[in-house]
């Protein structure tokens, strides 16, 4: 399963991308209005030139034309630009122009299996179904996800990807792997929580201790 994480801090986004482990990041107004950054456009650019994978870029607009007039223009911003539009009859429609024109394209605020059919057929590239915000109203988010993935590999002609988003815990990447969902994108305090473990912290204390008994060390 590929981790994306999801912010819009730079900082964060260097740290992580040091570690081997992201290969990918998701923005959205929110995300990009708590970043403090001046310019939206600058922020994008150099979160690519930061990360090779995906970079979710989502459009400001909700008509057609005005999305994918911003959709187009994101899109020329860098190779690995792909843009986010909500899962809505103008949005699919801007996701079919764009996939046409070889645009990666994320399709968000997805809540239903019957939404992310809409997506596949749409031609997108990610749909991003929100299963925290399901979780919240109480409804099973993580079942929605097994929904989607058993859907979609019925048919082959889908390419779309499972991209697990509103991620609020460990097991929920967990359980996302386990379903088989093809990204999990992550604030950034859940992929460090995702190295914790009473035992690992116990163990290389006890290690260290017996390290300095011996009197021995590696480096001349």
């Amino acid at each position: 399963m590929k981790f994306f994480v999801d912010t819009a801090d730079l900082k964060e986004i260097k740290e992580l991308a040091a570690t081997g482990l992201l290969d990918g990041v998701t923005t959205n107004p929110s995300l990009v209005a708590k970043s403090g950054c001046a310019s939206f456009v600058d922020l994008i650019k150099e979160i690519c030139s930061i990360v090779s994978g995906p970079v979710s870029a989502e459009v400001g607009a909700t008509d057609f034309d005005t999305m994918l007039e911003e959709g187009r223009f994101l899109a020329k911003l860098a190779k690995n630009i792909a843009v986010k539009v909500p899962l809505t009859p103008a949005g699919l429609k801007v996701c079919k122009s764009l996939s046409e024109d070889g645009v990666m394209v994320n399709v968000t605020l997805c809540f239903s299996a019957a939404q992310a059919i809409l997506a596949a057929k749409a031609g997108a590239t990610f749909v991003s179904p929100f299963v925290g915000r399901l979780d919240d109203i109480g409804q099973n988010g993580m079942q929605l996800i097994a929904d989607i993935c058993q859907i979609y590999s019925n048919y082959p002609e889908f390419k779309t990807e499972v991209l697990v988003a509103s991620v609020r815990h460990p097991q929920h990447v967990v359980q996302a792997a386990q379903i088989g969902a093809h990204v999990a994108t992550i604030p950034p305090k859940i992929i460090m929580q995702l190295f914790g473990h009473p035992n690992t912290d116990k163990g290389l204390a006890q290690f260290v201790e017996d390290w300095k008994k011996c009197g021995q060390k590696i480096l001349p």
